[in-house]
């Protein structure tokens, strides 16, 4: 006897891991540090425009993010028709793979990266060539460049990169896209972009303007806050930006979700304060970290990365131990998110009992 089944895709390709809460631990405050959260609640004036946007839920949101595409564009200063919104910039994201790939097609993109890269590749048919990062972390550009074949149609550059936190600067990845034959698409992936402090930060939107197969992809779900309301988006050239529209669920992006990260935009000074603690917290946890002995790559987000190979999931575990959860990849090493001074301390505290008890790590 037979019965519907999903498409073999599904039995293959990884699954989505979200970040999970610790269990309880007698005597200890839990913590998750393990989904680059932002730890402040909303603004109270972003609370006060979801608040009055709940009063009309029964009605369908705007359909075309047109006052969230105004805002944007005054602020990005990029016309409303080169924005297109999303479910998260992982939602946008998708709306990319769709919109550019079909079966057979290529996707290029670095790894370690951000998890959901081969998901949405495998989701559209398309084959994910995953190009190793370098000794250090960082993305091997000159061999991203060399992978690009007649059957590439999207190279994904994530930067900060998720999980290392490691930068891409604006010179390499100008000669990287020199590189890079003009009708494949190459998105920067910037879902960090405002807890970036190194001078030589790429200025994408001006790298935008200069490459018309150039998409740059962004979120309010880190530095705004607003992770639980699911918005992101894309800048790109406007017949791309109208593919990508067209791609999207219709309605995705809710009212209440548009009326917070309009209500962001303009208190982004307020917000900006909060951005500033976090990477100040984060110089402080680096330079603890490096007097302990840990050789760690310089986070440009809101996260610190452990490379902590076949000890991975041991480090993880003792953090669970202690009511802190942070994120384990495989084999590869541990993410950690800069949150509350709280959870910091105790992350230092595990991780000095972890180089006394594992010197050769």
């Amino acid at each position: 006897m037979t019965s519907p089944a999903p498409r073999p895709v599904f039995a293959r390709m990884p699954r989505y891991r979200p970040g999970l809460p610790p269990a309880p631990v007698a005597g200890l405050a839990a913590y998750k540090i393990s989904s680059n959260e932002n730890p402040y609640p909303p603004l109270p004036s972003v609370l006060e425009v979801v608040r009055e946007a709940a009063g009309s839920i029964n009605r369908y949101p705007d359909m075309g993010n047109v006052a969230l595409r105004a805002a944007l564009a005054e602020r990005l200063g990029v016309t409303p028709e080169m924005i297109a919104p999303g479910t998260g910039s992982v939602g946008v994201l998708g709306q990319i793979i769709v919109a550019m790939c079909e079966e057979g097609d290529e996707v290029v993109y670095a790894w370690r990266s951000f998890e959901a890269y081969p998901i949405v590749t495998a989701l559209a048919g398309a084959r994910a060539v995953e190009v190793p990062l370098t000794a250090d972390h960082r993305h091997d550009l000159p061999a991203m460049a060399a992978a690009v074949t007649e059957r590439t149609k999207v190279v994904l550059v994530c930067t900060p990169n998720n999980p290392t936190g490691t930068l891409v600067h604006d010179a390499e990845l100008r000669a990287f896209l020199a590189q890079v034959p003009p009708e494949v698409l190459v998105v920067i992936d910037e879902a960090y972009l405002e807890f970036v402090t190194d001078p030589d930060a790429p200025d994408a939107l001006a790298i935008l303007h200069e490459h018309p197969n150039v998409v740059v992809l962004r979120t309010f779900s880190k530095a705004y806050g607003l992770a639980g309301l699911r918005v992101g988006y894309a800048v790109a050239p406007e017949p791309i930006a109208e593919a990508l529209r067209q791609a999207a669920t219709p309605f995705g992006v809710n009212s209440l979700a548009q009326a917070a990260a309009v209500a962001s935009l303009a208190a982004y000074d307020e917000l900006e304060v909060r951005v500033k603690e976090l990477v100040a917290e984060r110089g402080r946890v680096e330079e603890a970290l490096a007097a302990q002995g840990w050789q760690l790559p310089r986070s440009q987000a809101n996260f610190v990365w452990f490379p902590l190979g076949e000890d991975t999931q041991a480090f993880a575990d003792a953090c669970e131990e202690q009511a802190l959860t942070v994120r384990p990849y495989g084999n590869d090493g541990v993410r950690a998110t800069v949150g509350e001074v709280e959870a910091s301390d105790r992350l230092l505290q595990i991780a000095a009992r972890w180089r006394v008890e594992h010197p050769e790590g």
